[in-house]
């Protein structure tokens, strides 16, 4: 089916993210892999060609323009390039919103030209050792103590946390308020008592820094709480996580689209038995089905892009296209890997590398299991 997302305007972006990939990530994206971190130059040259920050305003050097379909660009060269170190998305995908919308005067002057440029790098601190999709469970905490906050507490799995330059931590301000008890505290590089832990080895996406973050009676001012007042932070957060769902599911099934393109080339070329493997039935139903699958998957998540620009995405619809996609990407990597034999085993093999890298799809982000417990709920049961 003919996709009509773009624009002439995107495509001549695409093109240019493309030669950018080609240029400076694909030739050193193995090394990285085996370094555990991409480097931050590749940031600084990502920021030079107008890769971070589309909604921020052009003041502050952005484009000023609020239309998800150029992340979406970028999200998905990088999936197709198989250039999953890049912490981009988490950038402009998940913090964008933070530090545009709840920022003040004085903080956006701070610190948006630099995230634009790629000269400041972000990460945002939700999970703990004990509390992963469960928000209102963080034990994180923040004392005000005349114009700063005492932040104590531990974080883990924070994607881009060994590069970060700023980070939004989820901290109590009032332990018995509940979910009006939570507030963001911007915590920058170098305040004293802001440690960084392991760059975490994970399973896959190993050029991509994924550190523990402790806070030990660090002293955060006032002056970076986002938003106007305290205990509003899980509010915020459920205002934009539909959005950081959605960058998940545009990543799912770009892998899924690859995946497949790159499978149904390979059983056309391996040989069995005297013949393709393309030609047997069984290769044939197992990816008419998988391509079905993901060309539906892409037109609701195309329909999901249209609705955030139109600020109507809900968080229901983000929950369906989270888990829904990131199941099928899952599925369907794991399938074509079975069509590659032992040689899908191989990490020389694209779909090997896939593999691993697909399997924290539906665990980040909030579990499959909550994504549809929020849709559960909105019954009204």
């Amino acid at each position: 089916m003919r996709r009509d997302l773009f624009d002439e305007e995107h495509l001549l972006f695409q093109e240019t993210v493309r030669e950018f990939m080609a240029r400076e990530v694909v030739p050193h994206h193995e090394r990285w892999e085996k370094d555990g971190i991409v480097p931050r130059e590749v940031w600084k040259k990502a920021g030079e060609i107008g890769m971070f920050g589309f909604g921020v305003p052009e003041e502050y050097g952005g484009a000023g323009i609020t239309d998800f379909r150029y992340n979406t660009v970028i999200l998905e060269e990088i999936i197709r390039h198989g250039a999953t170190g890049l912490g981009f998305s988490l950038h402009n995908d998940v913090m964008a919103p933070y530090v545009v919308e709840l920022t003040d005067e004085e903080q956006k002057q701070r610190w948006l030209p630099g995230f634009v440029s790629g000269e400041l790098i972000t990460a945002i601190a939700m999970t703990e050792p004990g509390a992963g999709s469960d928000l209102q469970g963080v034990r994180a905490t923040a004392v005000r103590e005349g114009d700063h906050y005492v932040l104590n507490g531990q974080k883990t799995f924070i994607t881009n946390g060994i590069n970060a330059d700023l980070v939004i931590v989820v901290a109590k301000t009032d332990p018995e308020a509940g979910a009006r008890g939570v507030t963001l505290l911007a915590v920058e590089r170098g305040m004293e008592g802001f440690g960084r832990g392991r760059n975490l080895d994970k399973i896959g996406m190993k050029a991509q820094d994924t550190a523990e973050l402790f806070f030990d009676n660090v002293r955060v001012p006032v002056a970076n709480r986002l938003g106007p007042a305290e205990g509003e932070g899980f509010f915020q957060l459920m205002r934009n996580l539909p959005q950081e769902r959605l960058s998940i599911a545009v990543g799912a099934v770009a892998a899924a689209e690859t995946v497949l393109e790159q499978t149904i080339a390979y059983c056309k070329s391996r040989q069995a038995f005297g013949r393709s493997i393309g030609s047997f039935q069984n290769t044939r139903f197992v990816l008419a089905e998988l391509v079905t699958e993901t060309d539906i998957a892409r037109q609701y998540v195309d329909r999901c892009i249209l609705a955030l620009n139109a600020g109507e995405l809900t968080a229901v619809d983000a929950a369906k296209a989270k888990w829904w996609t990131t199941e099928l990407q899952t599925k369907v990597i794991d399938r074509c890997l079975q069509l590659h034999g032992g040689y899908g085993y191989m990490l020389e093999y694209p779909v090997a590398k896939a593999w691993v890298d697909s399997r924290v799809q539906t665990i980040y982000g909030g579990t499959t299991e909550i994504m549809k417990e929020i849709i559960g709920r909105s019954f009204g049961f």
